[in-house]
């Protein structure tokens, strides 16, 4: 960021950054696409429905609140505790990786600069730690590898 400027997470700047709602939505259907067609992402696109629809809408309208924007999470579906809502699934190191890779690659495939990029796959791994962390999940039901590999296994 510039002198001067707001830093990422002051604010609105990250939904700014994101580009606002439609930004959002943009990624987070990368996000979507890209388990549903990559078999390295079989184990957690297996934990959603097969409509997606809400799903997607759910998670956009949460990362617009989280990234600093208007709070649409709250207002259409009500107050959310990320892992409570998780706590059914049995997610573990592994499928925590698959998702943080996931997004990772829809991350890469949006016109964000490098400096929000990499600041918005670092902080998500905060979210994703703590459901992995409150799951209780121990056991690993597919291959582990790290954040970012792009290794395509189809």
């Amino acid at each position: 960021m510039e002198e001067g400027m707001k830093k990422f997470g002051d604010g609105d700047t990250s939904y700014l950054a994101a580009g606002k709602q439609t930004g959002i939505r943009r990624l987070v259907d990368r996000f979507y696409d890209i388990m549903a067609t990559d078999r390295r992402f079989r184990i957690i696109r297996e934990m959603h429905a097969q409509d997606d629809t809400v799903s997607r809408d759910k998670l956009a309208l949460f990362l617009c609140g989280w990234l600093g924007g208007p709070h649409m999470y709250r207002q259409k579906y009500g107050q959310i505790i990320i892992p409570a809502v998780h706590a059914h699934l049995d997610i573990g190191d592994s499928e925590r990786d698959q998702w943080l890779s996931c997004m990772r690659e829809a991350i890469e495939a949006q016109p964000y600069k490098r400096e929000f990029k990499d600041y918005l796959c670092e902080q998500l791994t905060f979210p994703a730690s703590a459901i992995r962390a409150r799951s209780g999940a121990e056991k690993k039901t597919g291959p582990s590898f790290p954040v970012g590999s792009t290794t395509n296994t189809q």
